[in-house]
């Protein structure tokens, strides 16, 4: 990917990569253990690519 990319693609990026982060704590704790993980979270950076 080249170095310098445009505003609006750096900004789809970022969000895509802030997506898979894991559940947080208080929400596991909130839920009872019912939501445990993040649906968003099947992306990996190899395997498959974004869209943006």
């Amino acid at each position: 990917m080249a170095r310098i990319k445009p505003a609006a693609k750096k900004r789809r990026l970022a969000k895509a990569g802030k997506e898979t982060e894991s559940v947080p704590t208080w929400v596991i704790a909130r839920t009872d253990g019912k939501v445990r993980t993040n649906p968003k979270r099947r992306r990996n950076w190899r395997t498959s690519k974004i869209k943006a």
